[in-house]
């Protein structure tokens, strides 16, 4: 008996989810559309392109909202069961309040591993995707930058040509093992330099121990010089800035390639926060059920279902806001980086188990 309890529980609650997730895909691609087909109204593409983007790219919205979907997808279970009696069926048949709270937590916990492990990996390739495809119809690009196994390469279009840059890796405001190569507008080279080190805090990127090699007569003549300024249309914080989509990042790559991403450029808090923002996705759809449950398990009484989500939504924003509060207090260095991302979880964690005590006792 047990058994047929338990998979009527887990069989029901993730129906809820998994409707609540198509009804958030259909409402992100209606809305997300309209903002594709405007960037595509002057480009000569099919009209399936921007609903193909706009398919792929809804996905890596839906996990950072899993949080917000579980939450509603509880609440509407619990509600359902509770109005329609099965609550109290469950509860005759032996099945307590802790008990169907651990049931459902438990599951939506299970289920966050399940979204990192095999999800996210297909996420985050598809925002990648999307990246790439948005870029190369882009009519305002004139640049290219790219982490790659070679390092970094940057390229930059020039009144009178192109300039391509390529580094070995960053450090902090640093480009190691620089090499620049200058083409004409014909894309034929005319200039390389190359330089142990540049310094790219600012637009005006200053290059030590630099040789630089011209091309005169169809042989290069090579200058050394100590120190040379360059102008550019980046810095590092622009180039940075770049690579900080943490929706192409999956957790696979950072709790595997976590170092070989660093030795590659990648900021370290970055990488830190992106890790453990995922790391604690399965704590949150486990606090974000209970909480659910707390608030409908109180009572067997039928009641007023659009009060219930009301209030659970106005907690549920307010639980948002106080998380980004977190962060951006982490960001800013006013709270460690890491402390700033699972402080949230753990505040949640004293709230859900005094509520967990009250709900025992009905």
């Amino acid at each position: 008996m047990s058994n047929i309890l338990y998979s009527y529980l887990l069989k029901n609650f993730l129906k809820t989810f998994f409707i609540l997730i198509c009804i958030f895909y259909g409402f992100g691609v209606i809305l997300n559309l309209f903002e594709e087909i405007e960037f595509f109204k002057n480009i000569n593409v099919s009209i399936f392109k921007p609903l193909i983007l706009t398919s792929i790219l809804i996905p890596s919205i839906l996990i950072k909202l899993l949080p917000f979907i579980v939450f509603i997808s509880s609440m509407w279970f619990m509600l359902k069961i509770r109005n329609n009696k099965d609550l109290l069926t469950l509860k005759v048949f032996g099945l307590s309040n802790l008990k169907i709270f651990f049931i459902l937590a438990f599951s939506s916990f299970i289920l966050g591993w399940i979204i990192l492990f095999l999800v996210n990996p297909l996420t985050s390739s598809l925002s990648k995707y999307y990246e790439k495809s948005k870029s190369s119809y882009a009519r305002d690009i004139d640049h290219l930058v790219t982490f790659n196994r070679n390092g970094l390469w940057i390229k930059e279009n020039l009144e009178n040509g192109s300039r391509i840059i390529s580094a070995s890796k960053t450090k902090k405001n640093t480009l190691l093992d620089v090499s620049i190569y200058h083409l004409d507008d014909r894309s034929n080279l005319i200039e390389k330099i190359i330089s142990k080190n540049a310094d790219i805090e600012n637009y005006e990127w200053i290059l030590n121990d630099t040789a630089i090699f011209t091309i005169v007569d169809g042989i290069f003549e090579k200058k050394e010089i100590d120190l040379l300024k360059i102008d550019s249309i980046y810095n590092y914080e622009k180039i940075t800035s770049l690579f900080k989509n943490f929706d192409t990042m999956s957790f696979l790559d950072l709790l595997f390639n976590y170092d070989s991403l660093l030795n590659k450029g990648y900021s370290e808090n970055f990488l830190k926060q992106s890790l453990h923002s995922l790391l604690s996705l399965p704590f949150f759809l486990f606090l974000m059920t209970a909480l659910a449950s707390i608030l409908t398990m109180n009572t067997l009484k039928k009641s007023n279902n659009f009060r219930f989500i009301i209030v659970g939504l106005i907690l549920t924003v307010l639980i948002f806001y106080l998380k980004d509060l977190s962060i951006a207090l982490g960001q800013t260095d006013r709270l460690p980086l890491i402390l700033s991302i699972w402080s949230p979880v753990i505040a949640l964690s004293f709230f859900i188990f005094i509520g967990v005590l009250q709900i025992n006792e009905k």
